[in-house]
C-alpha cells in the first residue's frame, strides 16, 4: 500500500510538473501568429526537447487484478507445496517462496523506475524520423525539431546533462508548437511500452499518435506515423504544373475514392466544380509522388477524361485505354481544378 501511495503521489506530481512546462510553453508559443499546414512553405519548427510523463505501469495492474486474492494465495501454496516435496522444511521453504516473489518484484521495480527512459524514447523518435526523411527523399521537408538556443548555451546544458526545457518569447518567435509524450509499461509484461504522442501548435491544433513495442523500436511505428501524416499530399492542395497552377480537389467523400466506371467519376466531379485529370496531369502527379505534393498511381486504375483508363501496368502500346479494354476492379479517381 505504501509503494501504491508513493507512485501515486510521485504520478501527480509529474504531471503537475509537466502541466506548468506544457501551460507555460503553449502561452509562449501563443504569442505568435497563426501558422496554417495546409499552406506551409517552411518545415513545421518544432521544440527540439520532448517531455514525457510515465503513466500507470498497466503490467503490474495486469498482475495485481488478474487473479483474486485466494488464487493468488493458491498459486504461493502451491509452490511451497513443490518444495517440501522436493525435501525442503516448511519454514525454510515458505522462505524460499517469499525470497524469490520479492526478487521479482525489485528487479522489476528497478527496471521501470529507472531514469532516462524520455530521453531514450525522445532519440529514437528523432532518429527515426530524420531516416524516413533521407529514405523517402521529399523534395520538401514540412516537419523539423527547430533549436533556437545558442550553441554555447546547448554544450553548457549537455556539459552538465540539463535538457533543454527554458524558453522565453525570443526563443519561440520561430517555432509552430511542441511534441510530448505519455508511456507506460505494457499489460502483456514482455517488456514492451505504450507510447503516446501529441503534437501541440500554436493555433490550437493537436496531432496525436500511438504505438506499441520494446523501447528501443516503439518509436519507428510513431515516426512512421508522423511522416507519412504530415508528409503525404492533403486535398485540397495547389501545384505548378508548366506556367499553370493545378488545384487537386480530391473527392466527395474522400482525397481519393472508388469508382464503378469514368463517367460515375466525371460526374462525381462536375458536383465540386471540377473534372478527371488528363493524361498529362495524372502523370505529372504520380511523378511527384505522395510525399512531394502528387498521387502515386501504385497499380491501380485510373479514371480519365472522356470515359478513358489509366493502366500503369499495361505499357505495350499505352497505358491508356477504353474502358472496353480494362475489365477488372472499380476505377481509382480525384478530381481536379485547373
Amino acid at each position: 500500500m505504501q509503494a501504491l501511495a508513493l507512485e501515486s503521489a510521485t504520478l501527480a506530481k509529474g504531471r503537475t510538473a509537466l502541466g506548468s512546462l506544457l501551460c507555460w510553453m503553449l502561452l509562449a508559443v501563443s504569442l505568435e501568429p497563426s501558422l496554417a499546414i495546409a499552406q506551409t512553405v517552411r518545415p513545421l519548427q518544432i521544440w527540439p526537447t520532448i517531455p514525457f510523463v510515465r503513466g500507470k505501469d498497466l503490467c503490474q495492474y495486469q498482475e495485481s487484478y488478474a487473479k483474486n486474492k485466494n488464487e493468488q494465495s493458491q498459486a504461493m501454496l502451491q509452490n511451497v507445496v513443490s518444495l517440501i516435496r522436493e525435501g525442503a522444511k516448511e519454514a525454510v521453504a515458505f522462505g524460499i517462496v517469499q525470497a524469490m516473489d520479492e526478487m521479482e518484484n525489485t528487479n522489476r521495480a528497478q527496471a521501470v523506475a529507472g531514469l532516462g527512459m524520455d530521453v531514450l524514447l525522445e532519440g529514437s523518435f528523432k532518429a527515426n524520423l530524420d531516416a524516413y526523411y533521407r529514405d523517402m527523399q521529399p523534395a520538401q521537408r514540412r516537419v523539423g525539431f527547430f533549436n533556437p538556443m545558442p550553441l554555447t548555451q546547448l554544450v553548457r546544458g549537455l556539459r552538465e546533462q540539463k535538457r533543454q526545457g527554458y524558453l522565453d518569447d525570443k526563443l519561440v518567435r520561430d517555432l509552430y508548437g511542441i511534441f510530448w509524450g505519455t508511456y507506460s509499461f505494457a499489460q502483456d509484461c514482455n517488456g514492451q511500452v505504450l507510447v503516446t504522442m501529441h503534437l501541440e501548435g500554436k493555433d490550437g491544433s493537436t496531432y496525436n499518435f500511438q504505438g506499441q513495442g520494446l523501447p528501443q523500436s516503439v518509436m519507428q511505428n510513431i515516426a512512421g506515423q508522423v511522416f507519412e501524416y504530415f508528409q503525404k499530399t492533403k486535398f485540397p492542395s495547389k501545384v505548378t504544373l508548366g506556367s499553370s497552377i493545378l488545384e487537386l480537389v480530391g473527392t466527395p467523400s474522400a482525397p481519393t475514392a472508388h469508382t464503378p466506371d469514368s463517367a460515375s467519376a466525371e460526374r462525381a466531379c462536375k458536383k465540386l466544380n471540377a473534372r478527371l485529370p488528363t493524361v498529362e496531369e495524372l502523370e505529372f502527379l504520380a511523378a511527384m509522388g505522395d510525399w512531394n505534393g502528387g498521387v502515386s498511381l501504385r497499380s491501380d486504375l485510373w479514371a480519365l477524361q472522356g470515359g478513358m483508363v489509366y493502366a500503369p501496368d499495361l505499357r505495350n502500346p499505352s497505358p491508356v485505354r477504353s474502358a472496353e479494354e480494362v475489365r477488372g476492379p472499380d476505377l481509382h479517381y480525384y478530381c481536379v481544378r485547373g
